[in-house]
């Protein structure tokens, strides 16, 4: 009885818990969605809370009806994409071999990309070396270097590790190769995995706006992160004279536009977030669990 007491306690304690962190990470979005959502009038004289004073769209029809902003969202859709499928690929091909014990070159890869991890070059020569290379101004600035990262290759290693053996052998004895059982094979039983590191791409992607704002130079190629800088920034120093979506905020506020645009920004991620979920807990549990 006193066992079972415990537990109940327990349980309770850890919902109250879990009730409270979630409460702590939904007040600032449901609040930025009340303030996107006010009046400029109604702001000035009423404080907002979880629920918008004066209903009012004005900030986001302010910020769609520049056509720039499609195309902010349509170069950080393909460098999310673009990024995330090479680094998959990259990812995939380089942690294979590794977990063949007769291969020679194992323990050398292994030992260069664990010193990646303790040791880093610095922004000043990443900057000369991407330069040299005329990646400069251009997507695979973006998307290359994060391809291969030493982390992500020993956990795929691990987890390809425990895929059985006989799965592999019995392909090969079928006259299959290793780009055939890898592809074939090891990936569709690592639908856990992929699904996992998908979302920390795409999230690590959509979010990036240091690496754009150096090696991006053309505006034409920012992505939607920068916008929002700009917006964040500019219409708190006043400086408009090159912002075009914000020639009309004599009649809103700045506070409901800076929020709306935060809701445009941030909304995808948010939407598909729920769709990976279950893919993405059993992916850090079997990590957890294997490594």
């Amino acid at each position: 009885m006193r066992l079972s007491r415990r537990f109940d306690l327990f349980d309770v304690a850890n919902t109250l818990f879990f009730v409270a962190v979630s409460i702590a990470f939904l007040y600032p979005i449901l609040r930025t969605v009340a303030v996107s959502f006010s009046d400029a009038a109604a702001l000035r004289h009423q404080r907002i809370g979880l629920w918008p004073a004066g209903f009012s769209t004005d900030s986001y029809a302010t910020l769609l009806s520049d056509g720039r902003i499609m195309r902010y969202y349509l170069n950080t859709v393909n460098y999310a994409v673009t990024g995330t499928i090479l680094m998959l690929t990259c990812t995939s091909l380089l942690a294979y071999p590794l977990t063949f014990r007769d291969f020679r070159g194992r323990t050398l890869v292994t030992i260069i990309l664990a010193v990646t991890m303790f040791f880093g070059g610095g922004l000043i020569p990443f900057y000369l070396v991407v330069l040299r290379l005329r990646l400069i101004d251009t997507m695979w600035a973006l998307v290359i270097p994060p391809a291969v990262q030493a982390w992500n290759v020993f956990i795929f290693r691990t987890f390809f590790a425990t895929i059985p053996d006989s799965l592999r052998e019995s392909a090969h004895i079928d006259g299959a190769g290793h780009f055939t059982v890898l592809a074939r094979i090891v990936l569709p039983l690592s639908k856990p995995l992929l699904a996992t590191f998908t979302l920390f791409t795409v999230v690590a992607f959509w979010n990036d706006f240091f690496n754009p704002l150096i090696f991006l130079r053309s505006e034409s190629k920012q992505p939607v992160q920068l916008f929002l800088r700009r917006i964040l920034i500019l219409v708190d120093l006043r400086d408009l004279d090159n912002m075009h979506i914000i020639e009309a905020m004599r009649n809103i506020s700045s506070r409901t536009v800076q929020a709306a645009a935060v809701m445009i920004t941030i909304t995808p991620i948010l939407c598909v977030y729920p769709f990976l979920q279950k893919y993405f807990t059993k992916g850090l549990l079997i990590g957890a669990i294997k490594a």
